[in-house]
């Protein structure tokens, strides 16, 4: 609907319409407060006027017409929240949000232009609210995205500073009336504790109402025939009536709320025939008690709501805790830190607040304090703490020129790091967004578990009506309560909760393992992965490049050609160009300008106007108009990676580097091999490295010298078998392509950032150990799916005949749909107990 929709608009009011509308509305269209008889507030609503409660819901609600946003009215299932501080004093005018200094904490660059925001969200009761928020944000010009986390009630936006302000953004949601503000853990946990209470005392209304209604109804079950009278009886089933009224009114009040919006929207949730049963026994029951019927099912309804409760709390308990990990990562950061002025001359030390770090900024971090940037030891040695960042849990040593990870806690002595990266920039951040995107993912088994679901819904209620209407000529007494056993028993509550609660669960775990899963079907494809490709540098071995031996071939010695390298290396994040850098580090460098890398293959620059090429000797020879050195072959025989260097004039020297095995490699393809997966290592190195490591691995499958398109189509080779499912494990800048490529791909959590983004998993401790586990946890997890699932069908199709026949009573119905859904959470939860891996 759009805002020329004649049903849309707000004409003027005329006063029959406006006392037809005063005549029939008591409270308010938009909130539901109850209006106040003096005010007299109205907006024209889907052809009606609609009364308002006061100026300012009057506002929100013309907003919403004007905006065409009138759907939002017909897929509510729930009042907005009553207005509250939406933020601190000092951030009421909206203008400062826009001010640089301010953004810097939860403001990041994306582009030249643009920019994104990562906000909370305030006063979002239904899923409509979401809806609402994300059409109308969307609709600002200068908008380009818009995401709200439903669970975490957590904002990503992005915009183009040029066309429109931050403070533009917020005052739009504000104007439909919501509240959005920087996120803040805390206020995000506050959120969560909300839900949580006001689902406890839901579940408390309804397992105190459900024992007072069976203290009244066991003495008519025990009651042998002329033992009570009609007038005692009557008596016991107005009380239960009264006592279930809470139960149905308020504790089973969202069940209703979700089945007529799924209704108004045209489709079935699990919620419909939940309603519809508990709905049908209770009305069943009240006409039972108001016409002196003869049966009343008011303990059913309400045990069957307590223990459907019970296990929606348990599912939510859940989900909290693995989202809770996110989190607890946006509260490890200090507020303060101790920057020192003037060092190393001076050491004058003041406590700034965190916000207002800069890279370059010295800072002290004592014993026992969390380090709140990313940075460099510049003095100082100790041990470090990163187990809420990568699963390890023993300290690392850290001394001068070491990197520091802010969030980790210094556990040792006095440290004294410079600042590289602050805010969205910093590692934690990036672990952040990646787990906050596999949250908003939804992997194939659950779709596909959503959509039998539904199918499901839609032939159970079409069994319970054919059975109710069987049972009401064979006997009308027990037709109504069949129904409703029918209609609860067989409520698909567990298959819904099968798939999620294991898969929330199982990432949980292997975060605290120090896998990070960044994508929805990461769990699932690593789980029926039967290639796993691997490159060599970085991922199998170390990474770290030492230099072992230079051999001139033209007019320069040995030290200035390891200069000359290292002055063209300064582009180039690859592992080798680290070892020449470093190799040089006590080296004058020579002035190179117009750098320019060849992805996967080397570097050129030119010096004195001479143009130089370095990299792979293929590569080099080729760039240059070259043959290979004679004496290539022989040199690359000793082992190691060969490095070439060449200009215009000829050969100018050769370089071997040399690395070594991650201590969790041999055990990872071992176990690997026992499960009858294929290995394989794709590398650009030379491809006699490559087989020296591949065969100290044992793995047959090795080819070196492979660019990034080789590999790239390699993998695309292996896909063409229906069967195959490849996993991808690498890092830097030359593996993104391929990692895209894979089904799954596993990121070394040192590698380059573009690695990291194209990844479906992160390994944050780079432990391949770790990655042995994950693997066996995601096996673990899909294990655990299908028991879910068959378990749920199992109790489906075999506990359906029984109540069709009128074997199951009402109660007995809930305490079985209750305690499936349990079963199903509590079987989820196993996975919960996994140890921290260790190096």
């Amino acid at each position: 609907m759009t805002a020329a929709d004649p049903s849309a608009v707000s004409p003027p009011v005329d006063s029959s319409s406006v006392a037809a509308a005063q005549a029939q509305e008591a409270d308010c269209y938009h909130c539901g407060l109850p209006i106040p008889p003096e005010t007299q507030h109205y907006v024209r609503i889907d052809g009606r006027d609609r009364r308002m409660c006061c100026v300012g819901c009057e506002a929100v609600a013309r907003s919403i017409v004007d905006n065409g946003l009138v759907d939002y009215y017909r897929h509510r299932d729930a009042m907005p929240e009553t207005r509250r501080e939406a933020m601190p004093v000092e951030l009421q005018e909206l203008g400062l949000f826009d001010h640089p200094d301010f953004q810097k904490s939860f403001v990041r660059p994306v582009g030249e232009h643009e920019r994104e925001a990562s906000l909370i969200l305030e006063g979002i009761t239904c899923a409509a609210c979401v809806w609402l928020n994300e059409k109308h944000v969307a609709r600002q010009e200068g908008v380009s995205a818009v995401e709200i986390n439903y669970a975490t009630r957590r904002v990503r936006v992005r915009w183009d500073e040029r066309r429109i302000k931050l403070s533009d953004i917020l005052g739009a949601i504000q104007a439909i009336g919501y509240r959005a503000y920087p996120y803040d853990a805390e206020r995000s946990e506050q959120i969560a504790d909300r839900e949580r209470r006001s689902m406890l005392w839901r579940v408390f209304v309804a397992g105190f109402g459900m024992m007072q209604v069976m203290m009244y109804a066991f003495p008519v079950y025990v009651a042998g025939e002329g033992d009570m009278s009609w007038n005692m009886e009557l008596l016991m089933r107005w009380a239960s009536l009264l006592l279930t009224l809470p139960v149905v009114l308020y504790s089973a009040a969202p069940f209703f709320q979700r089945a007529v919006r799924d209704i108004r929207l045209r489709r079935l949730g699990m919620d419909v025939p939940v309603a519809v049963g508990v709905g049908s026994a209770f009305l069943a029951s009240l006409w039972a008690t108001l016409t002196d019927g003869p049966e009343v099912y008011f303990d059913s309804v309400t045990m069957f709501v307590f223990f459907l409760l019970g296990g929606r709390y348990l599912e939510m308990v859940a989900r909290q805790k693995a989202v809770r990990g996110v989190e607890e990562l946006g509260k490890v950061l200090p507020s303060f830190a101790e920057r020192l002025a003037g060092w190393p001359e001076q050491l004058v030390a003041e406590r700034v607040p965190a916000s207002q770090l800069a890279a370059g900024d010295v800072l002290r971090v004592r014993p026992g304090e969390v380090i709140p940037a990313d940075g460099v030891v510049v003095e100082g040695v100790g041990d470090v703490n990163e187990a809420l960042l990568t699963g390890e849990s023993l300290p690392v040593a850290k001394r001068a020129g070491d990197l520091l990870t802010g969030g980790s806690i210094n556990v040792s002595s006095p440290l004294l790091f410079r600042v590289e990266h602050v805010g969205d920039e910093t590692r934690l951040a990036a672990i952040r967004r990646l787990m906050e995107r596999a949250a908003t993912e939804k992997p194939r088994v659950a779709t596909q578990s959503d959509k039998v679901a539904e199918w499901f819904i839609v032939t159970l209620l079409a069994l319970a009506s054919l059975t109710g209407i069987a049972w009401y000529f064979i006997d009308s007494e027990r037709a109504l309560w069949v129904f409703v056993s029918v209609l609860v028993v067989a409520c698909p509550c567990a298959l819904s909760l099968a798939t999620p609660t294991a898969l929330t669960v199982g990432t949980d775990a292997m975060a605290r393992m120090g896998v990070l899963v960044t994508r929805g079907h990461a769990i699932e494809t690593l789980a029926n992965a039967t290639h796993f490709v691997f490159d060599k540098t970085g991922t199998l071995t170390h990474g770290r490049m030492r230099l072992d031996e230079v051999l001139p071939l033209g007019g320069r010695n040995a030290a200035e050609l390891t200069a000359l390298a290292a002055a063209i290396e300064q582009g180039s994040e690859h592992p080798v160009a680290a070892g020449l850098r470093e190799a040089a580090q006590d080296m004058a460098l020579p002035a190179v300008h117009a750098l320019r890398a060849e992805t996967g293959q080397g570097m050129q620059g030119v010096m004195n106007g001479e143009a130089f090429w370095i990299g792979r000797p293929q590569y080099v020879a080729e760039a240059a108009g070259l043959t290979p050195p004679t004496v290539l072959e022989t040199f690359a025989e000793r082992g190691g990676t060969v490095v070439a260097l060449a200009s215009a004039a000829g050969w100018q020297g050769l370089f071997r580097l040399a690395d070594t095995l991650r201590a969790g490699a041999g055990p990872l393809v071992r176990q690997l091999a026992e499960d009858d997966i294929e290995l394989g290592v794709l590398s650009g190195d030379a491809p006699r490295a490559v087989a020296a490591v591949a065969d100290e691995l044992g793995i047959a499958e090795a080819h070196g010298g492979m660019s990034p398109q080789g590999k790239q189509a390699w993998i695309a080779g292996l896909q063409k078998t229906p069967t195959a499912v490849v996993a991808m494990v690498g890092d830097g800048v030359n593996d993104a392509p391929v990692l895209a490529q894979a089904h799954v791909s596993v990121a070394m959590g040192g590698g380059t950032e573009l690695a990291r983004n194209q990844a479906d998993i992160v390994l944050l401790n780079e432990n391949l150990g770790s990655l042995g586990q994950a693997v066996l946890l995601a096996r673990k997890t899909l294990r655990i799916i299908r028991q879910n699932l068959w378990w749920s069908f199992a109790y489906n199709f075999t506990s359906v005949p029984l109540a069709m026949l009128g074997l199951v009573t009402p109660w007995m119905a809930g305490v079985g749909m209750a305690g499936s859904s349990l079963l199903v959470v509590l079987n989820a939860m196993r996975l919960q107990r996994v140890p921290r891996t260790g190096k």
